[in-house]
């Protein structure tokens, strides 16, 4: 092989011209099995993930507010992640646009911990005495917000 000295290299120009020859040879038949496989995978992959786990590995499972009965846990086992904990009785509802739930505990309104949560359907629980596992996040109305990643029903 002959190396390209450094007049040649300049030589040639930076931009090439598109040419549908190299578009074809570049599509051959192996490389549109490749591409049709790893499609294949992907989705069969996502599809498997998406049945075994919900969102940050929690563990879904279908609760309905008849079947939560006292000692029902649902959610993740990350307290690393989820470490805060509150005990109430869950109301729908937040304040001034923070939480969409809360919970009620002695003391008053100003002791309710106001609750979202991406991982577990809080509206399951409502009117039921819970713990819920969570992460406190900054609030502008809320005393507490939590994002609630774990719930058991007491």
């Amino acid at each position: 092989m002959e190396e390209k000295t450094q007049e040649e290299e300049k030589d040639q120009p930076l931009i090439h011209d598109f040419n549908k020859e190299n578009l074809k040879n570049a599509f051959t038949p192996k490389v549109i099995a490749l591409l049709v496989v790893i499609v294949i995978v992907g989705l069969l992959s996502g599809y498997f993930i998406s049945n075994k786990t919900g969102p940050m590995g929690v563990k879904t499972t279908s609760v309905s507010s008849s079947n939560a009965s006292k000692g029902t846990i649902i959610g993740s086992n990350d307290t690393s992640t989820f470490k805060d904990t509150a005990e109430g009785t869950l109301k729908e509802g937040g304040i001034d646009g923070e939480g969409a739930f809360h919970l009620v505990r002695p003391g008053g309104d100003s002791q309710n911990v106001y609750l979202t949560s991406s991982s577990v359907d809080l509206s399951k629980f409502i009117d039921k005495n819970i713990k819920v596992w969570g992460q406190t996040q900054k609030a502008q109305h809320a005393g507490w917000l939590m994002d609630v990643g774990r719930i058991e029903v007491l």
